[in-house]
């Protein structure tokens, strides 16, 4: 026997694993937030604050007091202190590996709605990723907001799997088979940018840790052909679409962050004032230490 609650032939260990994350999951926004002071010096109490959400609902969402300093140490040495290292050099970043989420109509940005101010569905960061360049920490901090809008819908993906799993078991052997969901191959003027990438979205990391890998976009991307596959796909959208108590809505102000292991969220449109909105990405192959 596994013993993981993961193994859709151990019920056991999955029954006790889900009733203590139920029992202990946040049910409200504000059990996320921990007020600090500067995130580049977090005090001892600080970090066990921020981890202890972090160990029950996978994110936390710090409120620091550096205001709209744009100082990307903030973001850089916050993630360090929970063993985030190692960053995705993705296509859209900055030299420093950390993106500057703000309206950018250059050639390289312009086509990428994250660099737009258009909403953006349900997802994980990475999800086109090679499977030795998953996403498994995500940082986001914000130097500015937008005037109106840009706010992000979160929830955990393990609250999801729960969710998909208590429907039908069979669901998640749909959704962790290997060629579940392809995102077809970037190619601009001919030349191929990404390859195309197939893989599950349910997975089990060695450590034994539950990560996922989705997007809600509805073009550019292949389902596994099977009745199976159709059916799971479209239990997991209803349970993303379907609010609940773990369902969170919120918007990061200046000097706010989320830190998390890569948990779903979304984005609503926005509008800028007379200063851009400005959020800090910071994408990494580690999960935060201790969580």
């Amino acid at each position: 026997m596994s013993n993981s609650p993961f193994d859709l032939d151990d019920d056991t260990a999955y029954l006790q694993w889900r009733e203590h994350k139920l029992a202990t999951a946040p049910t409200d926004l504000g059990a996320l937030i921990v007020e600090i002071g500067d995130p580049r010096r977090l005090t001892p109490v600080e970090h066990a604050a921020i981890l202890e959400r972090c160990r029950l609902a996978n994110m936390a969402i710090y409120v620091g007091n550096t205001g709209d300093d744009p100082d990307k140490s903030i973001p850089a040495e916050l993630g360090a202190s929970f063993g985030l290292h190692r960053l995705d050099h993705n296509r859209g970043a900055d030299e420093d590996a950390i993106t500057s989420l703000t309206i950018q109509t250059d050639v390289q940005h312009r086509d990428y709605i994250p660099y737009s101010d258009r909403p953006i569905a349900w997802h994980t960061d990475g999800y086109y990723n090679r499977p030795e360049r998953q996403i498994h920490g995500l940082l986001l901090h914000c130097v500015h907001p937008a005037e109106q809008g840009g706010e992000n819908a979160l929830l955990d993906h393990e609250i999801v799997y729960i969710l998909v799993r208590d429907r039908n078991p069979e669901f998640i052997r749909a959704l962790t088979h290997p060629h579940c969901m392809t995102i077809p191959a970037n190619r601009v003027d001919g030349e191929e940018l990404r390859p195309e990438q197939p893989g599950p979205v349910f997975s089990i990391r060695p450590d034994g840790r539950l990560h996922m890998r989705y997007t809600n976009r509805a073009r550019n991307i292949a389902w596994r052909d099977d009745p199976l596959t159709t059916e799971a796909v479209a239990c997991l959208k209803e349970v993303l679409h379907t609010d609940s108590p773990w369902h969170f809505l919120g918007r990061l102000e200046a000097g706010w962050g989320l830190i998390s292991n890569n948990v779903l969220h979304t984005r609503t449109g926005f509008t800028d004032g007379a200063i851009p909105r400005l959020l800090y990405r910071a994408r990494y192959y580690d999960r935060i230490a201790g969580s």
